[in-house]
């Protein structure tokens, strides 16, 4: 504290971002991904275009999935119906086999249907699609799920401090959102993290305490465990009532029509069931529950509705009102999963997401800059630069340049490899990380501002070229779709066009020069600019 307070803030500042600068970029990219991941995922399966073209209501695609389900699971303990909406055309259905005494529990199976006839989609491809990018930004892929989400939510809690302290830090906050000097090395770079900061303060702070709050069950359990004796599932059932399930009688019964039922679920809340749960199918004892849709309501908490699976008649309901705490906890998940969002708010939180990440790469590259000017005089005495600098320069092309790849490789996957290509899911996850484990080989090999080029350039022509791509391996060319849709295909050859121009244009800019190092001196450095500390 002998500098006070102000630069103490701007310490801690520097470091709690560096130190998770290139987690908190993959969270953040992948994070952002997300808000299209319905979308992503459709355009990752080109062959369910075709259902687009003949929308139902969702009673009649019940009735159609009760009836695949009845010839593909007769004697199932349990039937799943995902419904159509707005984002997902397709309907999927799903079936927990009745086990066998003695062998192992029967592995849940599911298929995806046409709405409007249910008919098994054919030749449709294995793919996470976006659901791969939204579980990537929590549970980091091929880390154990729980030591991922305690590394996701410890680098949540330096960004959340790292936020914190760039507000003390900052006198002029609200002018820095105006403030951008190009061409002035390390006052570029500070002025770029400011604004970017800025522009999205509000989307930052939300994103990051709402993701930490996501699992707080996890990171802050004595609460639970000390009131209800480690019964996690007690404090659930008290806290998220929903349907509770008896078991068989063991008597068959006919199942009662499904309209009705899904008819006065919507009736009652006036927008439209989402999913649909039916236990013990065939039995005296079966249930239906339904689930609304999100809607715009800002709450994840979505309510439900339990029926007698034989007299068609309500049990009961759940969510129409619930405590204080669980609405709190609802609507703080619901504005980090934005399901609430029209297309225009969702478009305004990925141009905040990517924010974000620009955000977080700026901060590392001025570090990196910052650094590399205090030894210049050494590098062009002959010295090389020190470990932990040429570290943090390989790390920062590997990741921000080197993400983009990645992300571009796996859609690339998904076109170039055969539809019926064996763990198809797994290889093209594999794709992802094998791309970006090569630019980050490349990176540290050498950490120069011509790798950048490269693995900017190579990046912005794999996003370029994959709406070339796509023509090539399916009938959704962007002339098609534009003019005729699927609105999906095009938007997101349209955004995969953009970034790639983006990528290229940043390439461009990045010719001739040394990398990290200004072609004129500062005259005189800013306020802000002296609170950023050497590193030590």
């Amino acid at each position: 504290m002998k500098e006070g307070f102000r630069q103490s803030m701007a310490w801690l500042h520097t470091w709690s971002g560096l130190l998770v600068c290139w987690i908190l970029f993959l969270i953040f990219a992948a994070g952002t991904s997300s808000y299209y991941r319905d979308e992503i995922s459709s355009w990752m399966k080109p062959e369910l275009q075709a259902a687009t073209a003949a929308p139902v209501g969702n009673v009649q695609a019940a009735q159609n999935a009760v009836r695949a389900l009845e010839q593909q699971a007769p004697d199932a303990t349990r039937w799943f119906i995902s419904l159509p909406d707005d984002r997902t055309p397709t309907m999927r259905i799903g079936w927990i086999p009745r086990a066998v005494p003695g062998e192992k529990p029967a592995r849940f199976q599911s298929m995806l249907l046409d709405p409007a006839t249910g008919a098994a989609m054919p030749s449709v491809r294995e793919t996470r699609g976006g659901e791969f990018l939204y579980r990537l930004h929590f549970d980091l892929h091929y880390i154990p799920v729980r030591w991922a989400r305690w590394i996701v939510g410890f680098c949540a809690m330096f960004m959340l401090v790292a936020i914190v302290t760039g507000v003390i830090t900052h006198k002029r906050i609200f002018k820095d959102f105006f403030t951008f000097r190009p061409k002035k090395g390390q006052r570029s770079w500070l002025d770029a993290h400011n604004a970017l900061g800025v522009l999205a303060l509000p989307y930052h702070l939300m994103i990051t305490y709402t993701g930490l709050i996501t699992l707080m069950f996890m990171y802050m359990p004595s609460g639970v465990e000390t009131v209800y004796k480690g019964d996690q599932q007690a404090f659930f059932a008290d806290v998220f009532p929903s349907a509770q399930n008896g078991p068989a009688a063991g008597r068959p019964a006919a199942l009662t029509p499904i309209a009705p039922i899904v008819e006065r679920a919507e009736q009652q809340w006036q927008g439209a069931a989402a999913s649909i749960t039916i236990n013990h199918p065939g039995d005296a004892n079966a249930t239906v529950s339904v689930t609304r849709q999100y809607y715009r309501h800002l709450s994840y908490l979505r309510p439900s509705m339990q029926f007698n699976g034989t007299s068609g008649e309500l049990i009961a309901s759940h969510g129409d009102s619930v405590s204080g705490a669980a609405e709190t906890r609802g609507v703080l998940y619901g504005l980090h999963m934005a399901h609430f969002s029209d297309p225009l708010l969702r478009f305004l939180f990925f141009l905040c997401g990517l924010a974000g990440c620009a955000m977080v790469a700026t901060g590392a590259l001025l570090w990196a800059v910052k650094k590399r000017q205090g030894q210049a005089k050494a590098i062009a005495a002959g010295a090389r630069p020190t470990f932990g600098l040429r570290l943090v320069e390989g790390m920062n092309i590997g990741v921000i340049a080197g993400l983009p790849i990645a992300f571009a490789a796996y859609f690339w996957a998904n076109r170039l490899l055969p539809v019926g290509l064996e763990n198809r899911i797994d290889i093209e996850a594999r794709c992802f990380f094998i791309a970006w484990g090569v630019a980050l080989a490349c990176a540290h090999i050498r950490p120069s501002r011509r790798m950048w080029q490269w693995l900017l350039a190579f990046g912005g022509f794999l996003f370029m070229s994959l709406p070339v791509l796509n023509a090539f391996t399916t009938n959704l060319h962007l002339g098609v779709t534009l003019l005729h849709g699927p609105a999906v295909f095009a938007g997101f050859d349209l955004m995969a066009l953009l970034l790639g121009c983006c990528f290229a244009y940043a390439a461009w800019r990045l010719k001739g020069g040394k990398h990290g190092v200004q072609k004129k001196p500062l005259k005189r450095p800013a306020a802000d600019e002296k609170l950023m500390p050497e590193a030590t």
